[in-house]
């Protein structure tokens, strides 16, 4: 069994490429029967300068799909067979202008013969297959224009990983997960400060036991993010020691973090929530304003490394 019928539509690349040295390997041989003397590779340059009288580098690559530097290699390669012949543009002598030889042009009667033929052939396998390659390789093409096959394959593996995470309540089985995410992403930046030993050595006397609150993402069991409520006083709490691991970022897993306490505070009869942090913390801070925090200033904080200051009000969202 082969490696296409195993692997079916996902090796479509694969089974492309392969189609494609196949039918240049033919297209080779069908100049040769037309007495056309050229490379496969020049066929979409000589084919556009029939139509043309002349065209620049750049003009041909936007024309046939290709690099610049494709072109040019391409341009070069014909020229030295005496097919092209290049100049300066009238209109701007730094633009490359390439058009066909009267050699390449004598060409022109077999190449039109034979690329009848090549449809009427063509058409025969389509008829036999019962569908119009061509328009469908269009519509794929169209598709792909529209979204990337990676942005595609992007959004469905988000999907899968997301569906394998979930946020808990924090226990004392998550207290060393809890103090190594937050140590990690403190060191990486800044230097742990004594407001940060005491919230991640004694968790519960420092938050919990104060009525706030911790929240903890799993990854298929795994701690890889943590959140938390520390209570300001009966209306107000510090969204707090966030983070997620390197490793899990660009899942979402902040932004599920952070609705999820801030639901939470809703249920602690919360009307305020606030945060510090650090204008060096740019995605952070891109996350805090997509939760509906804005800035805000004149408050005093325990950390040196705090330059920002947010707040957001339950009421409005």
């Amino acid at each position: 069994m082969s490696f296409f019928a195993i692997a079916g539509q996902m090796a479509l690349g694969s089974r492309l490429r392969h189609l494609a040295e196949v039918v240049t390997t033919d297209a080779q041989k069908i100049y040769d029967l037309y007495g056309v003397e050229i490379d496969a590779r020049w066929f979409p340059i000589l084919f556009m300068l029939l139509q043309k009288d002349s065209a620049s580098i750049s003009e041909l690559a936007e024309d046939i799909g290709q690099t610049h530097a494709s072109v040019s290699q391409i341009v070069k390669d014909m020229t030295k067979h005496g097919l092209i012949k290049t100049g300066k543009s009238k209109q701007d002598a730094r633009v490359t202008v390439a058009s066909l030889t009267a050699k390449a042009r004598k060409m022109s009667d077999n190449l039109n013969a034979q690329c009848d033929d090549i449809n009427t052939a063509l058409d025969d396998i389509f008829k036999n297959i019962n569908c119009n390659l061509w328009n469908d390789l269009n519509a794929f093409g169209y598709e792909l224009n529209r979204e990337s096959l990676f942005e595609r394959v992007k959004k469905i593996h988000k999907r899968s990983k997301t569906s394998s995470i979930s946020i808990v309540d924090f226990t004392e089985d998550h207290q060393q997960a809890y103090k190594m995410l937050n140590e990690a992403w403190i060191n990486k930046y800044f230097t742990l400060e004594d407001a940060d030993i005491k919230a991640l050595e004694n968790p519960f006397e420092y938050i919990i036991n104060r009525g706030g609150y911790i929240a903890i993402a799993l990854f298929n069991n795994k701690p890889v993010g943590t959140c938390a409520l520390l209570k300001m006083d009966d209306s107000s709490f510090e969204l707090a020691k966030m983070t997620v691991a390197d490793a899990y970022r660009g899942y979402g897993i902040g932004f599920m973090l952070g609705n999820f306490v801030i639901e939470k505070a809703k249920a602690l009869n919360a009307k305020r929530l606030y945060l510090e942090s650090n204008s060096a913390l740019t995605p952070a801070l891109e996350l805090y304003r997509k939760l509906g925090f804005k800035r805000v200033s004149g408050y005093s904080s325990p950390y040196q490394r705090c330059d920002v200051q947010m707040e957001l009000f339950l009421d409005e969202i």
